[in-house]
């Protein structure tokens, strides 16, 4: 089965096979083809070109994108799309005034999420995952990272991760799936935290492991969280287990967690809302990606990720939508990319390397999607007719999208 398309007003992030992440200044350069035609041939991108040069081809379908821009699907490497019920009352809640500390004081927050998920059965759990997974591939994610993390038992954690590899089996996109035992710690365990982290480590782990539910390790090192010492005495378990860390650091404290994921070699470090001089200088050098969560200090008001400072240190950056019940209900990239542009500063050029290119090589993933390049998979946006790739984020309210593309075939 082969698709033209002809007649692409831009065609974005036409990228050589041995590119994975940019950096720095590089993330100011989108290259693109102006009145462009791509040709897909199954589940690949087989060639693309200006259509002044185009050759003959005699496709099965062929399409005229007149107006319309063609993009790769943005690859959003960290969600927690697995949850069960909501958290809108601890919203209202944060309107009256309470913090997010004083709201997980309470009981709410990762604890609360937690009961829900304990007590809702497995099959219904997929079901309300796999409709926001639905909502996003529409929304032009076309690979998604997903944590566990709102179980903090045994029984619950291995649930959602069971869920994660059945959307994964049933959804024809890249799911990776992530353990984060290490979310909170559960009321029972409140008074002795490090009960808790023995069973994360002694009793969870090596069933996550043996049961092969998931490729990396995450943990929230955080105040009133989990410590330095308890990320240490993770990560290094994890590695005995094949599991990558991919961490929650810096949230609302810096406490050297960026610097503990670039020591256990972290495939990035996500949150980054505070930044010093130290995690920047620790991320140098590195191959640890940043990760910024806009749409998060969008909800809980708090400081964005300082993506010039990081930029400005020739470092990469990617964007994800951090997509859970309580601190960012949405996994809306394009709302992401516009929150880059409008509070971090960011170039749209910027955004959209940060959204795709670096979003894919936060899952390992950008041998293979991320960018229009040969041989890589079909996975692709076609805009409305809209004026410039400028406009999608300067339209933050808007859906730009007309069609997505997962694997050659329109969802």
């Amino acid at each position: 089965m082969s698709l033209l398309l002809t007649n692409i007003k831009e065609l974005l992030q036409v990228r050589e096979q041995n590119i994975l992440k940019v950096s720095g200044s590089e993330m100011k350069e989108l290259p693109t083809i102006k009145n462009a035609w791509l040709l897909i041939e199954n589940d690949e991108i087989a060639d693309y070109g200006s259509m002044e040069n185009i050759p003959e081809i005699n496709a099965d379908e062929t399409i005229d994108t007149s107006g319309k821009i063609v993009l790769p699907t943005w690859c959003d490497s960290h969600t927690h799309i697995v949850y069960a019920g909501n958290r809108e009352q601890e919203f209202a809640d944060r309107i009256n005034g309470l913090s997010y500390e004083e709201i997980a004081n309470r009981g709410g927050g990762i604890l609360n999420s937690a009961k829900t998920l304990q007590e809702t059965p497995e099959d219904e759990v997929y079901k309300q995952s796999a409709k926001r997974l639905e909502e996003v591939m529409k929304l032009g994610t076309g690979a998604v990272e997903i944590k566990s993390g709102y179980g903090l038992t045994e029984e619950a954690e291995l649930k959602m991760l069971r869920v994660i590899k059945k959307l994964r089996e049933n959804y024809n996109l890249p799911v990776k799936s992530t353990f984060l035992g290490a979310h909170a710690i559960p009321k029972e365990y409140k008074n002795d935290p490090d009960a808790y982290m023995d069973l994360v480590i002694n009793e969870i782990l090596p069933k996550v492991a043996d049961q092969k539910l998931a490729e990396y390790i995450d943990i929230f090192c955080e105040k009133g969280y989990f410590s330095l010492e308890d990320t240490h005495r993770l990560l290094d378990a994890a590695k005995k287990f094949g599991l990558k860390p991919k961490i929650h650091v810096n949230q609302f404290n810096a406490i050297g967690g960026v610097k503990a994921g670039v020591e256990h070699k972290a495939l990035s470090v996500d949150h980054l809302e505070v930044m010093n001089d130290e995690d920047i200088e620790a991320l140098k050098g590195s191959n640890t990606m940043p990760v910024a969560l806009p749409s998060c200090s969008l909800f809980l008001s708090i400081p964005y990720t300082p993506a010039r400072r990081i930029l400005d240190a020739d470092l990469p950056l990617a964007l994800a939508t951090d997509f859970n019940p309580g601190s960012t209900p949405s996994g809306n990239m394009n709302l992401v990319v516009s929150l880059a542009c409008i509070k971090m500063k960011m170039t749209p050029e910027e955004a959209i390397n940060a959204a795709t290119i670096n979003g894919a090589y936060a899952m390992e993933l950008s041998k293979t999607h991320g960018s229009i390049t040969k041989g890589k998979k079909a996975n692709f946006i076609i805009t409305k007719e809209i004026p410039s790739y400028t406009y999608l984020p300067y339209a933050f309210g808007s859906n730009s999208i007309e069609s997505v593309y997962i694997n050659g075939k329109m969802i």
